[in-house]
């Protein structure tokens, strides 16, 4: 049987053999096949992004690596263990303890302050005293000022960033970014795109991220390439240098055309 492997325990996100994971939507005729055979490693603390033309399945990977969808062929395994096999009560305890979310549109709680929304996580788990932990994190993100405001008091460079704390607080091995700088000026992109590149690399988590923008998808370790559900292509940067947005945008236009 065919497995994709997300191992926390060695923070890998892998395959025990080639081209395993795949998602169909749909049956017969009318069905549409997102994600096809699909293979990858992550090492511990690497920074990933994925990227491709609209409708070539990057979402769809992020949300079967999260959990929040099934593979129609294949397995995603945490430790050994298939998360799809699992109680919706064990899986989303999974979500909540073992991996972070960053969404585009930030889902903040409107009612709630920043250090109230960045520890929900630990709140939903019980844990105690649930703020001290989010207060750390956004002070450490520059929010020690704007702990007690609500999200519409802050800018959306500032909201995102909340939401990146609220990803870290329950300290977990793996962050999962779905374009993250998309409702975002530029200067506020670059602001978190650097953000996330530093939770890579100063707090030695795993950071894999969708993007469709080359600037942004310039601050990773390397770019995964998808194109009609297929990985077609990888780019590896040895590091964060000026010419590395250039050369992810001509890629992108060799493999648009």
């Amino acid at each position: 049987m065919h497995h994709a492997i997300i191992d926390n325990s060695q923070l890998k996100i892998k395959s025990e053999s080639p081209m395993s994971l795949t998602k169909i939507y749909g049956s017969g005729a009318t069905s549409v096949t997102a994600l096809d055979h699909i293979n990858m490693t992550v090492k511990p603390g690497e920074f990933v992004a994925i990227m491709g033309p609209s409708g070539c399945g990057k979402s769809t990977l992020l949300h079967l690596l999260g959990g929040l969808d099934k593979p129609t062929e294949g397995k995603v395994l945490l430790e050994g263990t298939p998360i799809e096999e699992m109680s919706d009560d064990k899986l989303t305890e999974l979500r909540r303890r073992r991996m972070g979310f960053v969404f585009q549109f930030f889902n903040l709680i409107p009612v709630l302050n920043a250090v109230e929304n960045a520890a929900l996580p630990l709140t939903l788990d019980g844990v105690k005293p649930a703020e001290a932990k989010a207060i750390e994190w956004l002070t450490r993100f520059g929010l020690a000022d704007r702990l007690n405001n609500r999200p519409d008091q802050l800018s959306g460079g500032q909201q995102q960033r909340v939401a990146v704390a609220r990803a870290l607080v329950a300290e977990p091995t793996l962050i999962l970014a779905d374009e993250p700088t998309g409702n975002l000026d530029t200067n506020s992109g670059d602001e978190i795109a650097g953000l996330l590149r530093k939770v890579s690399q100063e707090y030695g988590r795993t950071v894999v991220m969708v993007t469709h923008d080359p600037r942004i998808a310039a601050y990773a370790d390397r770019i995964i390439f998808l194109k009609d559900g297929k990985m077609i292509d990888e780019t590896r940067f040895e590091g964060k240098n000026g010419n590395n947005a250039e050369a992810v945008e001509n890629k992108m236009k060799q493999i648009v055309n």
